[in-house]
């Protein structure tokens, strides 16, 4: 897709750091206030967070992610690197192609066809997990809302703007919690709270294998235990005291977050 010709004016970029980050902010809002000629539709803000590990061990010890408006859509991405300056570079190409992956979305949505996803995941660089032990990890974030129903297809492409391994919804048609997440480098999984053959979900295109198993049900603190001793990314559970499904993941800061549906 080409790049757009008339430039959208600039656009508001708040920029938080943690650590010893000199100059960072400065080029985060030059860089990132940039990239309204890359999107379809307005760019109304941006949230940018800029972090620098204490450890001296840690590689690529520069975090920065950031968050854009895009006309009320959330559009999502985060890179690591040596610098600063290197890791919002990399945000900076990385936002680039979510904004056109999203145009290419939008512009398919208006003319009533499918967009065009390709025939596999994207390569995906993750920044590396603060090591913290284990048993020192804690819940340090729980967010809770409202599940949105989307087919299988709307929900990769969710979650690849939002630049997540998983993303959290309801299928379409059996209106039931649902997980897509990656599975390697060039495929999809979905997980359900109770697993359908594919005839019974909402016709997706893309080529995603369904998992037979249902999740666990298990309480939050035994969800904890069995993230930290399987060293997963994520666990998709059924929290046994609430009777409801959540994702329980890893953070880069090396903690953990709960995602759980509104109500």
């Amino acid at each position: 897709m080409s790049e757009k010709t008339d430039l959208q004016p600039d656009f508001g970029v708040d920029v938080m750091t943690r650590g010893q980050l000199p100059g960072a902010a400065d080029y985060a809002k030059a860089k990132i206030s940039g990239l309204g000629r890359f999107a379809h539709r307005p760019v109304r803000h941006a949230n940018v967070k800029l972090t620098r590990h204490g450890d001296p061990a840690q590689e690529r010890p520069v975090i920065a992610q950031a968050n854009l408006d895009v006309d009320g859509r959330l559009i999502r991405a985060e890179a690591q690197g040596d610098t600063a300056r290197e890791a919002i570079d990399r945000l900076d190409d990385r936002l680039r192609g979510r904004l056109r992956r999203a145009a290419e979305h939008w512009e398919a949505r208006r003319a009533g066809r499918a967009a065009r996803h390709g025939h596999e995941a994207p390569h995906v660089e993750r920044p590396d997990h603060f090591p913290v032990p284990p048993e020192e990890r804690q819940i340090v974030r729980r967010k809770s809302y409202t599940i949105a129903a989307c087919t299988v297809d709307e929900a990769v492409m969710e979650m690849e703007l939002l630049d997540y391994d998983f993303h959290l919804f309801t299928e379409k048609a059996t209106e039931m919690a649902s997980v897509i997440y990656r599975d390697g480098p060039s495929s999809y999984r979905l997980a359900q709270v109770a697993p359908v053959p594919k005839e019974q979900l909402a016709p997706f295109e893309l080529p995603v294998t369904i998992s037979a198993t249902a999740p666990p049900c298990i309480t939050v603190e035994q969800a904890t235990e069995r993230l930290g001793l399987l060293g997963l990314p994520f666990l998709f559970f059924i929290d046994a005291a609430q009777g409801r499904a959540g994702v329980l993941y890893r953070r880069y800061d090396g903690h953990y977050g709960l995602i759980t549906p509104a109500g």
